[in-house]
């Protein structure tokens, strides 16, 4: 055995012989021993070494002397520990000696130099020549049997790992005794791999682990509970030496020494004789001994051994402290080296040798491979993506991210900053660190390895320990799911999660719903998932052609999801369903989107704090978020991150929960076949606002049905881009005369009604159609309804919503109007001018009229243009003609009022004096308050108006005037007094307190006020003007011009006097022509 090769043949066999062994157990024949015994272990005694002679022993204190006549208990070093922990009929055999001190209780401690004193010695045991020749002397039979035993080379420390090999053939009793106390005594330490000691001796002295027993302490999670915790001392040389193997200080052939022992373990667990040891009791409990229809090589695997284990662990089975230690050192192996894993070096060699060369030490080439498989790197071959899953599953680092040492250096101040409230080695600790991906708190190397040990832990839902423990019986329940370490075709792990999460957010009508604490954990899942699409095995999978195809440039965090979802319609159709399905379960529940809540956070703890903090969301908190988008706790990020999502949840109806649960039966059986949601929204509303102008007793939609589709109209009404037909109709306008305003709080459709007159036919279609649903439902009118907030509240809380605007307006003119809700309010004015159609009182109560009297306008007009004021003008002059029904005339009195004070509510005016406004009255017109200044201005100057066009606006004004003194603001102002003193007791309307005043005007005995007597004068010359001017066109014309004239009783007068005259002629004339017809018949004929 000069050569190393049959070392795996020697530790198989070994270990099997090691497992029958009483560690540390006196021998029957040592003491009062039969002379045969007793010979052999006086030649034992004469053989054991000094630990002087070894030149390591000087580190421990010892000095040369003598080797016979030395005894282990009067070294300095020792003396205390030997005083203490052993019987005193012990201290004179260095052997009972040893076995004392090796078989110390766990919480006992040896002095350090003791400690190293006591390996040199046992050194000295393997390669000390007087050793083998006791070998040799008592074992003489077994030697001449065992030839290759007795061809090794001496003082190697070859023989006794030979004998060992072949115990089980050795009949001898004395060389069998020797040979087992040997094994006990020295076969705890892996000193006896061929050649191991040669290669590891500085090394041990260096790194000072020549020690029977390594002091430090391991605490495990003692069966998956948080409360309780078993600290086991962990045993040995080589696990010391394997806690330094990627340290500078140990050298290259040492660590090759090590990995060779360690992949012996790990093809046959058996070698590690403190992991067979420490293991067999709960080996035998849980069925996870040799099973005769496997192929050999596989129970004995490491991995084996670690999966049963593992599956009875997360099955709330009870698994000893020491196993636990045992397996947790060995899962640290197996993450920290991947070429302990053949699988992996077989499959994944052209992966390592493409990206990963060069990164052995530490686990780092496993996160390479990791980092190569998240598709980050390049791509990876599936059989290795398989083996790299294996062995995580083996190593299962989601129980105690310890166990990874590149993820535990690397986000070790993450832990200590962000997650120091949560015990070590929790599996908490990992949903921790995810909560803090992408904060500030989280540094760069930290997230990359966590995000690349996240992205196996994803595709088996039971590598995330805490889901599994909390969701085990559900997923049994509904999902028919194999145990931990089996496995399923029907039921592979990756689709788990996606069954469980399908039943997490069912309703109580459909039945099979998850426990709540699972239903908790699933929510924690899909949050993190939302961080990153490729911890969705899913999405990535199905998605995989499309991400490439529209989403290759983003690639910050969370866009490709959002990418995803903005190409909806363009998606294969598996990707689209995916896609569908995620986005129609983060509309319930919103928090999913951990990225969007964490930016939302500030708002959310103003407004929303009471919907956050119920466990169970139904779309509420989106809901209030959407609310709530323009308070000035809002950031940026969350504005974007909400408005994304209301633009997605255009696409489909479903993706808005609420809406979805209170209208699907209405649209099921009112709008079948229609998808996208505004076109929903639009077929819903249009149903209602039929039913309610039909005063259908039974509306078709039902209450909650119609009180979310409310929510939906205000929410829409927000953003131009939530109206998706508009928005494609108006984005070349948009980009025209917008480009400068931003999305949100209707600011752009606002910058569209602006510019209504230069928009294109169809995008002028779009907004005039949007202003005459706002006027019908002023609450639809975002701009409105947020700039007037306030006034609302003082002064229409008791109007109907339909209302407002029209409540607005008459309070406009109040000094407790907000200016910038009065400068809104005239806006509406000047639309509502425009058109009756925009004026929705004022075509109810000109029903009649309308058609009456304005037809061959109407008969130009279409469903979509302004008719520029035409009706609304036809019917002051018919109001001044006093020819308007009692409705009607109400109305029209009201525009006339309004206009009066503010030329702009004049449409026609604007129209045709738009030149001579400028010209003539340009100070009054950029007066900020208009109180009827350019109509005055326009009046006086009459004479100097050259559009003829203009002119006769100017005249209609005067002639409108006539027939209320309310129609003249300034005439008014200046006679408020003289009206109060002198017509109170005539009615408004019909011209009647005009022809009061005219009356006190031409009456000597009354004395009106200065200014008042001026300003009637000036319009009765205007009149006079305006006669000369526009004179009657017709007979009605006349008499309207006479009725509602100053002079009518005078005109009537002498009208009347012209007829009693005329009538008296003719009855004169009559009597005449009468008198003379007889006269003539009276007289005889001519001759």
């Amino acid at each position: 055995m000069a050569e190393c090769g049959r070392v795996q043949q020697l530790l198989l066999l070994l270990s099997l012989c090691l497992l029958t062994v009483q560690a540390l157990k006196p021998l029957p024949g040592f003491g009062n021993v039969h002379p045969p015994a007793a010979a052999m272990h006086q030649q034992f005694r004469a053989a054991l070494p000094n630990p002087g002679n070894n030149a390591a022993a000087a580190s421990s204190g010892s000095q040369s002397r003598r080797s016979t006549g030395w005894k282990l208990a009067e070294e300095q070093a020792c003396r205390d520990d030997v005083t203490r922990l052993c019987p005193k009929h012990t201290w004179t055999n260095n052997l009972s000696v040893l076995e004392c001190l090796q078989d110390k209780k766990e919480d006992t401690e040896i002095a350090a130099d003791c400690n190293h004193l006591l390996w040199n010695y046992k050194l000295n045991l393997t390669t000390d020549p007087k050793f083998e020749s006791v070998a040799l002397e008592v074992c003489t039979s077994t030697m001449l049997e065992l030839k290759e035993c007795a061809d090794e080379e001496r003082g190697k420390g070859y023989l006794m790992p030979c004998l060992v090999d072949h115990r089980a053939n050795i009949t001898e009793r004395q060389c069998h005794q020797y040979i087992t106390k040997m094994t006990s005594i020295i076969f705890s330490d892996y000193r006896l791999i061929c050649g191991f000691m040669d290669k590891c001796r500085e090394d041990i002295n260096t790194l000072q682990c020549g020690s029977i027993a390594v002091g430090e302490k391991v605490c495990l999670l003692s069966n998956n509970s948080c409360e309780h915790f078993d600290c086991l001392p962990t045993y040995n040389l080589y696990k010391c030496l394997f806690n330094h193997k990627f340290e500078e200080a140990m050298s290259e052939k040492c660590r090759n020494a090590l990995t060779t022992r360690q992949k012996l373990i790990a093809q046959d667990y058996k070698v590690s004789y403190s992991l067979a040891k420490a293991c067999k009791a709960d080996l035998r409990k849980y069925r996870c001994n040799p099973d005769t229809s496997m192929p050999r090589a596989r129970e004995a695997r490491l991995s084996f051994l670690l999966l049963c284990l593992e599956s009875a662990i997360h099955r709330g089975r009870t698994v000893t402290g020491d196993c636990q230690g045992e397996m947790l050192d060995y899962r640290h192996m197996l993450m920290e080296d991947f070429s302990l894993s053949p699988e992996i070096v077989l499959h994944c060699r052209g992966e390592i040798e493409a990206h990963c060369s060069g990164l052995h030490r530490k686990g780092r080439t496993l996160h390479c491979l990791m980092r190569v498989t998240r598709g980050d790197k390049g791509t990876v071959d599936s059989l290795c993506q398989t083996a790299l899953q294996t062995l995580i599953q083996s190593a299962d680092p989601g129980a105690d991210y310890r166990i990874d040492r590149a993820l535990n250096e690397a986000c070790e101040s993450v832990i200590q900053t962000a997650c120091k409230h949560i015990r070590s080695g929790d599996p908490m600790i990992l949903s921790c660190l995810m909560e803090h991906l992408y904060t500030e708190k989280m540094v760069q190397d930290c997230e990359h390895r966590l995000l690349e040990l996240q992205y196996f832990i994803s595709r088996d839902w039971k590598l995330d320990p805490i889901l599994y423990r909390k969701c085990q019986n559900d997923a049994s329940r509904l999902c028919y799911t194999p145990g931990w370490n089996e496995s399923s075709e029907l039921m592979p792990p990756g689709a788990v999660f996606s069954c469980l999460y399908r039943h997490a957010y069912r309703t109580e009508e459909q039945g099979r719903r998850l426990t709540r604490d699972c239903k908790v954990e699933v929510q924690r899942i899909l949050h993190q998932r939302a961080l990153d699409v490729k911890l969705d095995p899913e999405l990535q999978k199905r998605c995989m052609t499309d991400l490439g195809k529209w989403c290759s440039e983003k690639t910050d965090t969370g866009q490709e999801l959002e990418c995803l979802q903005d190409h909806l319609e363009e998606l294969v159709s598996n990707c689209r369903d995916v896609v569908g399905n995620l986005t129609e379960l983060e509309s319930e529940d919103i928090q999913i989107e951990a990225l969007l809540i964490r930016a939302c956070e500030p708002v959310i703890q103003s407004h929303c704090h009471d919907v956050a903090d119920n466990q169970i969301d139904t779309g509420n908190l989106l809901e209030c978020l959407v609310q709530n988008k323009h308070q000035r706790e809002m950031n940026d990020k969350c504005a974007v991150g909400v408005t994304h999502f209301q633009l997605v949840q255009m696409k489909d109806f479903r993706f808005s929960y609420k809406f979805k649960m209170a209208c699907k039966e209405d649209v099921l059986k009112l709008c079948p076949n229609i998808k996208k949601k505004a076109d929903v929204v639009i077929c819903l509303s249009t149903t209602v606002r039929n039913d309610t102008l039909q005063d259908v007793k039974d509306q078709r939609v039902s209450l909650k049905c119609r009180k979310q589709l409310r929510v939906e109209e205000l929410e829409m009404s927000e953003d131009i881009r939530l109206e998706p037909e508009m928005y494609d109709a108006c984005k070349k306008d948009i980009n025209k005369f917008c480009s400068s305003v931003a999305y949100g709080n209707a600011q752009i459709i606002e910058c569209l009604k602006e510019n209504k007159k230069q928009l294109s036919q169809v995008c002028h279609q779009k907004i005039f159609k949007l202003q005459e649903t706002e006027m019908m439902d002023p609450e639809l009118d975002y701009q409105l309804m947020r700039v007037c907030k306030q006034m609302i509240k003082r002064f229409c809380t008791e109007s109907d919503a339909k209302n407002v605007l029209q409540c607005l307006k008459l309070n406009k003119n109040s000094e407790l109007m907000d200016p910038k809700c009065k400068q809104m309010i005239t806006k509406r004015q000047i639309t509502q001018n425009t058109d009756y159609r925009l004026n929705p009182v004022l075509r109810k109560a000109c029903k009649a009229d309308i058609p009456k009297f304005c037809q061959s306008i109407l008969g130009k007009a279409s469903d979509a243009n302004e008719l520029e004021g035409q009706v609304i003008s036809c019917l002051k002059l018919k109001y001044a003609d006093q020819r308007l029904s009692g409705d009607c005339e109400d109305q029209i009195r009201v525009i006339l009022q309004e206009s009066a004070l503010d030329y702009r509510l004049d449409p026609q005016l604007q129209v045709h004096c738009s030149n001579e406004i400028p010209r003539l009255c340009a100070e009054e017109a950029a007066a900020q308050e208009q109180t009827g200044q350019v109509e005055e201005c326009l009046k006086n100057n009459l004479l100097k108006i050259k559009p003829e066009e203009c002119k006769t606006e100017v005249l209609n004004m005067l002639k409108e005037s006539k027939a209320d003194i309310f129609v003249d603001p300034v005439l008014h102002t200046a006679c408020a007094l003289d009206l109060k003193h002198h017509c109170a007791a005539i009615n408004p309307g019909r011209g009647r307190q005009m022809s009061c005043l005219m009356e006190a005007l031409q009456d000597m005995q009354v004395r009106l006020q200065p200014e008042c007597k001026r300003r009637l004068q000036d319009r009765i010359d205007m009149w006079s003007y305006a006669a000369k001017v526009a004179p009657a066109e017709g007979f009605s014309d006349l008499a309207v011009q006479v009725m509602t004239s100053p002079s009518k009783n005078y005109i009537l007068f002498m009208i009347a006097l012209a007829v009693s005259l005329l009538f008296l002629v003719g009855l004169l004339c009559g009597r005449i022509t009468k008198r003379v017809t007889r006269e003539l018949k009276d007289s005889p004929p001519c001759h």
